[in-house]
């Protein structure tokens, strides 16, 4: 059980050439595959952090692997999407653009203040992803944008600026830290209750 979560991570991490192939060589015939590959990965995301906690392996090299194959997982579904409809998808520039700033400012902001890539697994983050399924549901199934992509865009601006904040706010690096908030709360050297759910 204690090797269980890093065999998912390696799973998900596996999907990400094998959704970007099939994208590419096989075009639209294989987009309700790739979609159902996309939530095949997501439920090895979700149960590899339950069962990390749960059998309490749910360490730094664990959290920052995790957090580091998501991002992977998430951009094959991204080049995806332009290999399927690349017309759509330059359609959409801006929104996409100002995310891939955000998670590269995320990225810079951490690295210059501690020296590691962010690794927050934050709730908002969390919710982010769920609207992340939903969009490419849509991009990639049906071909089409519409709410569910405005929606990943508003909440992927809110969830970056929460992880701007936790990074500025703590004051050493930390792994599952759930929000600003909380930042604020080990700044001041609160201890929070841990969740076996989330983190």
């Amino acid at each position: 059980m204690k090797k269980l979560p890093y065999l998912l991570i390696g799973i998900r991490f596996i999907l990400a050439p094998i959704i970007l192939l099939l994208a590419y060589f096989k075009g639209i015939e294989s987009r309700f595959l790739i979609v159902a590959l996309m939530y095949f990965g997501l439920l090895t995301d979700i149960f590899d952090g339950i069962i990390a906690r749960k059998v309490g392996v749910s360490s730094e090299k664990l959290r920052r692997l995790d957090s580091q194959t998501d991002l992977i997982f998430w951009l094959s579904l991204g080049f995806a999407s332009y290999f399927l409809n690349p017309e759509l998808i330059k359609n959409e520039w801006p929104g996409i653009l100002l995310l891939l700033i955000m998670e590269a400012l995320c990225y810079i902001i951490s690295i210059w203040k501690f020296g590691k890539e962010t690794c927050t697994h934050a709730f908002i983050s969390k919710m982010w992803g769920l609207s992340l399924l939903i969009a490419f549901t849509y991009l990639v199934g049906f071909q089409e944008a519409g709410w569910a992509f405005y929606l990943t865009i508003g909440l992927g601006l809110f969830s970056h600026i929460d992880v701007i904040l936790i990074v500025l706010i703590l004051p050493k690096w930390q792994f599952d830290v759930p929000s600003c908030y909380h930042a604020w709360k080990i700044r001041n050297g609160k201890q929070r209750r841990k969740s076996i759910f989330f983190n």
